[in-house]
């Protein structure tokens, strides 16, 4: 049975609080450095993968307006026609259902635990009757008083999977550029978002998301074939990083990744750069799209995961002497 997990990082406190109480006996100190070391250089447990499969994507470049309803009918008929296609895995784009900025969100947004998301039942239907793994992109998710940036997976009954929401918020300002604070209206999730379904293993990420090679090394770690991130990086970053971030945390740790972007909207405040990419763990591009409506198809070969690593031990070769990435989830 396809099963979702949320991994934490913890032991910072533990380790600080062990620091703290040695201050006053250096041996003390250089008995728990040495642990330290010794406990990093025998290497992080790194999940078994899944059995090997191929599996057909598709990545649905969306166009975005200001009507939630027709975002649905669109996002539903591009689900549709990724079924017709073949593909088993369909992506849809961050914030699909509604126009990306500040004062949306909070309109937009959906109270999805309490039951009262008509995106969900949508989505739900959607990949029911298609008959596919859907990773929907992301939604305004209210819980609790407060506002996220939610994406939702699907099996193909229908059922709500995972929810991941963004752990990393989108808080820049280019001078000249573009300046956008999620923080504003936006709280980060609580943290990586892990889930087995029929189309594999997934590592689930959210746009600003890619840029923290820390939580696809835990994805890896925790035998993610893929790793997926709707976005929908601007008109600024885009050009420079979107492609670029895709094929880094794929070659790093020897993994597929897809990006799913909303098409640009010259009606948008926003403008999304578009290029809705899959890339293949030797940092291939293995289909992408330009910045219109689009739907991008790719086979995914898992058992290449295997080959690459096998081909390039980068695991076996990591200096775990040096460096430490603390994972306390249990496997």
């Amino acid at each position: 049975m396809p099963t979702a997990s949320t991994v934490k990082i913890a032991g910072a406190s533990a380790l600080a609080a062990a620091m703290l109480a040695a201050v006053s006996r250096p041996r003390a100190v250089g008995r728990l450095v040495r642990g330290i070391v010794t406990r990093a250089a025998g290497g992080p447990v790194y999940t078994p993968l899944p059995p090997p499969q191929k599996v057909k994507v598709a990545l649905c470049q969306l166009h975005v307006t200001a009507d939630k309803e027709q975002n649905l009918k669109t996002a539903r008929k591009a689900i549709e026609d990724a079924a017709a296609a073949g593909a088993k895995l369909v992506v849809l784009p961050e914030m699909f259902n509604c126009p990306y900025s500040n004062d949306s969100f909070p309109t937009y947004a959906e109270d999805i635990e309490g039951g009262a998301s008509g995106s969900v039942a949508a989505l739900s239907a959607a990949a029911a009757a298609a008959r596919v793994t859907l990773v929907a992109g992301s939604i305004p998710e209210r819980c609790h008083g407060k506002l996220y940036n939610t994406c939702c997976v699907f099996d193909s009954r229908g059922k709500l999977l995972a929810k991941h929401r963004k752990v990393h918020l989108f808080d820049i300002d280019i001078p000249g550029k573009i300046t956008f604070k999620e923080s504003l209206t936006l709280s980060p999730g609580p943290g990586p978002t892990v889930v087995d379904t029929e189309a594999g293993r997934l590592g689930i990420g959210i746009c600003y998301d890619i840029r923290f090679p820390e939580l696809a090394q835990i994805y890896a770690a925790r035998g993610c074939q893929v790793l997926i991130y709707p976005g929908a990086f601007n008109m600024t970053t885009g050009p420079v990083h979107w492609e670029l971030l895709a094929k880094a945390r794929a070659v790093d740790n020897q993994i597929f990744v897809l990006t799913c972007s909303p098409a640009r909207n010259p009606d948008s405040s926003y403008q999304a750069w578009g290029h809705s990419t899959a890339v293949g763990p030797f940092a291939e591009v293995l289909a992408t799209t330009e910045h219109a409506p689009a739907t991008v198809l790719a086979d995914l070969d898992y058992g290449q995961l295997a080959e690459r690593r096998a081909a390039m031990p980068l695991r076996q070769q990591k200096r775990h002497d040096l460096y430490l990435l603390l994972d306390k989830t249990a496997p």
